[in-house]
């Protein structure tokens, strides 16, 4: 997908793909394909890059902010992420495509992924067609968990608000066979994003917004782990939560 943060900063500064290729040095077309198709360029190149810019280069390509390293903690810990928003939304994307059987989301309404990849709805449309079983939870609007966390958040009514929004992107699923979208009112400690045997769980710290708190990417080995016991949990939240209505 294109890269328009770097698409504004070239314009703001007035550079083209000629000139700014020039400066770090290297041909036209890669500048081009950095913008028009998103790839990220060698960590060097693209520090020269920001550095041209006046930005942050991290801003420009969140794939560059590398994973922490983790100890042999447990075998299925794969990274940790400082926080959701190191980790460029392809990587949730490339999760959910190699999904042959089973999707799980359970959110509040974690809007970022239809806004980024508007393509969502096709993607879990695909997977369910192929066989994959597709579960969406997102937080029911209404709910007084909902209304605390918005709190919490000291982001006052707008969770409710997003809520409403993850509703409406996802409502056009209801009824497609293979999906079934819901709507919870629990008190969400994680959201988690499972395809298959990998995890995304993201947790819910007080105070913080989801994109600013950690992330630990999983992935299953045996029964009895950690990534079974987020399983459990998302199969509890669901059996509480509401089946959302077309229209």
């Amino acid at each position: 997908m294109p890269n328009e943060r770097l698409r504004a900063a070239m314009a703001a500064g007035g550079w083209t793909y000629a000139t700014l290729a020039d400066k770090v040095e290297v041909d036209p077309k890669s500048v081009e394909r950095w913008v028009n198709l998103g790839r990220t360029p060698r960590r060097a190149t693209a520090m020269a890059a920001a550095e041209t810019l006046a930005e942050d280069v991290h801003a420009l390509w969140p794939s560059l902010r590398q994973a922490r390293p983790t100890r042999a903690v447990s075998p299925e810990l794969v990274a940790l992420y400082d926080q959701r928003a190191d980790i460029p939304v392809s990587a949730f994307v490339d999760m959910l495509t190699q999904a042959r059987e089973q999707i799980d989301v359970l959110v509040y309404a974690a809007v970022f992924l239809h806004e980024a990849y508007p393509r969502l709805n096709d993607l879990l449309r695909e997977r369910a067609a192929e066989g994959c079983a597709v579960r969406i939870a997102v937080g029911d609007p209404g709910s007084a968990n909902v209304r605390q966390r918005g709190e919490e958040e000291r982001f006052g009514h707008g969770i409710e608000s997003r809520c409403r929004l993850a509703l409406m992107h996802y409502r056009p699923l209801v009824g497609v066979v293979g999906i079934e979208v819901r709507a919870h009112s629990t008190t969400l400690y994680n959201s988690i994003y499972r395809a298959d045997d990998q995890a995304m769980v993201n947790a819910h710290v007080w105070g913080v917004n989801a994109y600013g708190a950690p992330v630990w990417h999983l992935r299953r080995s045996g029964e009895g782990g950690m990534f079974d016991t987020y399983a459990a949990s998302f199969d509890a939240v669901w059996e509480t939560a509401t089946p959302v209505r077309e229209g």
